[in-house]
């Protein structure tokens, strides 16, 4: 939607599985933990990625148009929203390991037909 700089905080699963084990084991209860293994992959960047892997035009929607074609899913697809897990990290030691959302993408495993 629009320029796609809008950007959206990613972890990967198994970053996110360790970090809810860490959360369970050492966790007091009521700790609210953040896990994000990037601040903000620009939109622009993940549609431009899904758009190649399946031979599709990226295109940019006014937010008209994206109400139109995402539904209700459009508030999701134009907010901005980065995070950081900085205090989990700081508090827990937990650090991402995995590869990123791009680049999890660009390995094509999604786009495999079974």
């Amino acid at each position: 939607m629009g320029d796609g700089s809008n950007r959206w905080p990613a972890v990967h699963r198994l970053d996110a599985a360790s970090l809810f084990r860490l959360a369970l084991e050492k966790a007091p209860a009521g700790t609210r933990l953040h896990g994000t293994g990037e601040e903000g992959v620009l939109i622009r960047e993940v549609a431009t990625v899904i758009g190649r892997r399946l031979n599709l035009p990226g295109v940019s929607k006014s937010k008209e148009e994206a109400d139109e074609h995402f539904g209700w899913m459009a508030h999701f697809v134009a907010a901005d929203m980065p995070a950081s897990s900085a205090l989990t990290r700081e508090r827990f030691g937990w650090r991402p390991t995995h590869v990123s959302l791009i680049a999890d993408l660009e390995s094509g495993t999604y786009f495999k037909r079974h």
